[in-house]
Formats: structure tokens, C-alpha cells, sequence
């Protein structure tokens, strides 16, 4: 009996990309047609162009080819944690419908698979982004690797794309977060993981999706989920703080005692110490509130999609 691989992306927006994604999937399961059925399951996420409608072109076509579309835009985690949850197969691959996810990489992907291997994950080698973006990935995979304290060695360069096996899918189920941080859970699971390196290109069609706000919601979510060391910094910084401040009261009331008319305050001392603390107050308010967001978010349990069709199912 041959094992069954669901490939699953998610789209908004992709309408120049999802007919060469669904060509280079079926071309590569093709290959691997003597051990595998398969299925691919594509979510809209909402598209406002012809995405949609070049997906129901595709199922009218291949039966294997299936879509669920999203009442609305659900986001760039929620849409992708929920396709990969609706998966049937003994595999699951996840990769982007913009193409930057190469589905060339399958083959490799069932091989480390049928190895043993329960995660297979593609890790970039090369990236065509902007020295901006690169820089700012390289700084925080190093200050979250310095920060983590859970225990779980975190794979850097990895964005979710790869092979997971129903065992994996299942915990992942289980657990039932309503905003993972996939490619840390993966590790923390502690599941046997092997790594592919590739070479990320830069889209060929239509605008990427990624911008400072998406970049941010990921990095906040490993953090919040990896590490509580922000917090540890906000005591222990508070406390020190506190301690430098009286500190500075004790030499500037002294300095007064002693030299009464030649040592005015002046306000401007009395200035930066004000907008400093504020700022560093602020600082960890925010982190703080980081935190809360994730409990909130947990607490509330709202599905991670509300459907609107599905097609091919």
C-alpha cells in the first residue's frame, strides 16, 4: 500500500505563482508516483485578485489538487498552522505559494523521511533579500539562541518550510495552540530532525507579504515562546536601576551640602533622568505586554480559520 504526502500551502494574493507551484509539485511528486499517492492542498487567504480563480481552474483539472477558502485573511501563521492541520497524510510538507520555497527540494525531503528522519527542514544557506532584512534575521537568531532557556536546541534559517510526519502533526494537534510558533515547536518536540540547506531566490511574480509588522509578529512569538529571560532583565534591570538612582540622589545631595552656592542642580540633570527612566519603563511595559498577548491569545481559543468552501475534499 503506498503512503500518502499532502503538500499544503497558503495564498494571498499569488495569482502569478499558484499554476507554476501546482506544476512543479505534480512534476516532482511524479517522480515518486511508484511509492506515493499525494495530495495539495492550497489555502486563499483571502485574495482580493485572481488567485482564487486560477485555483478553481487548477481543481477542475487534477482531482489531486484541493483548496479551502478562508472567510477572510486569517494572517501568515494562523492560515498555514490550519492547511497543515487539515492534512491526511502520512507526511506532511509545507512550503510558500510565492515560490521563494523551492518544491524541487520534495525529493530530498521523502528521502531523509524515509531514513527515519520525523522533521526534515530546509535551512537557507543563501538568501537574495536585502542586507537590511539579512542583517536583522542573522542579529535575532543570535539573541534568541543567547535568550533561550527552554531547553530545545532552536534551528536558525529555517521558515517552516519542510517535511513533518503525521506523528509530528498529530502532537501538534494536540496541543491545540491557536498561534504556534511552528519551527520552534518542532525543535522543542524534540522529534529526530534532519536539515537541508538551500538557496532562497527572490520571488519572480507579485509583491511579497513580508514587511516590518509580519517580520515582528514572528520574532515576538519566539521570543514569548522560547524565553522568559526578557523578563528576568526587566527585574533585575529595575532593580539596578533603582539602586543606581539613589546612588546619584546621595552624590548630588552631598555635592549640594558641601558646595551650597558653586553647585547649582540645573534642570537638565533632572531632564534625562526623567525621559530616561520613561523610556526604559516603556521598553519593558512593552515587553511585558508581549507577554500578556500570548496569554490572552491562548486563553481566548478562537479557531485558527473560519472556512468559507473547500473544493476537491
Amino acid at each position: 500500500m503506498k503512503k500518502k504526502i499532502s503538500v499544503v500551502s497558503s495564498a494571498f494574493n499569488e495569482q502569478d505563482n499558484v499554476r507554476e507551484l501546482y506544476e512543479r509539485v505534480k512534476a516532482e511528486m511524479s517522480k515518486h508516483a511508484d511509492k506515493y499517492d499525494y495530495e495539495q492542498i492550497v489555502l486563499d487567504n483571502g485574495s482580493t485578485d485572481h488567485t482564487l480563480e486560477e485555483l478553481r481552474k487548477i481543481t477542475g483539472e487534477d482531482k489531486n489538487f484541493k483548496v479551502i477558502v478562508n472567510a477572510r485573511n486569517f494572517g501568515h501563521i494562523r492560515s498555514p498552522y490550519y492547511g497543515m492541520m487539515q492534512c491526511t497524510g502520512d507526511a506532511v510538507i509545507y512550503l510558500a505559494s510565492d515560490l521563494q520555497d523551492p518544491p524541487e527540494l520534495i525529493g530530498q525531503f521523502l528521502q531523509k523521511w524515509e531514513e527515519g528522519f520525523k522533521v526534515v527542514l530546509a535551512q537557507k544557506e543563501k538568501t537574495e533579500e536585502g542586507f537590511v532584512f539579512a542583517t536583522a534575521r542573522k542579529l535575532y537568531y543570535k539573541l534568541l539562541g543567547w535568550l533561550n532557556d527552554s531547553g530545545a536546541e532552536l534551528t536558525n534559517n529555517c521558515t517552516g518550510f519542510g517535511l513533518f510526519d503525521k506523528d509530528v502533526i498529530d502532537e501538534i494537534r494536540r496541543l491545540n495552540d491557536p498561534y504556534p510558533y511552528i519551527r520552534g515547536l518542532v525543535c522543542e518536540l524534540g522529534y529526530s530532525k534532519a536539515l537541508i540547506p538551500f538557496a532562497q531566490h527572490s520571488r519572480k511574480h507579485g509583491i511579497t507579504k513580508n514587511n516590518f509588522y509580519t517580520l515582528y509578529d514572528n520574532a515576538m512569538i519566539g521570543f514569548t515562546n522560547h524565553t522568559k529571560v526578557p523578563l528576568r532583565v526587566a527585574a533585575m534591570g529595575g532593580f539596578i536601576l533603582g539602586i543606581f538612582s539613589f546612588m546619584l540622589a546621595l552624590v548630588y545631595l552631598i555635592l549640594k551640602l558641601c558646595y551650597w552656592e558653586r553647585f547649582p542642580m540645573g534642570t537638565a540633570p533632572l531632564l534625562l533622568a526623567v525621559l530616561f527612566f520613561g523610556s526604559v519603563q516603556l521598553f519593558f511595559l512593552g515587553i511585558l505586554g508581549e507577554y500578556i498577548g500570548a496569554i490572552f491569545t491562548q486563553v481566548l481559543k478562537r479557531p485558527a480559520v473560519i472556512e468559507k468552501e473547500r473544493i476537491n475534499f
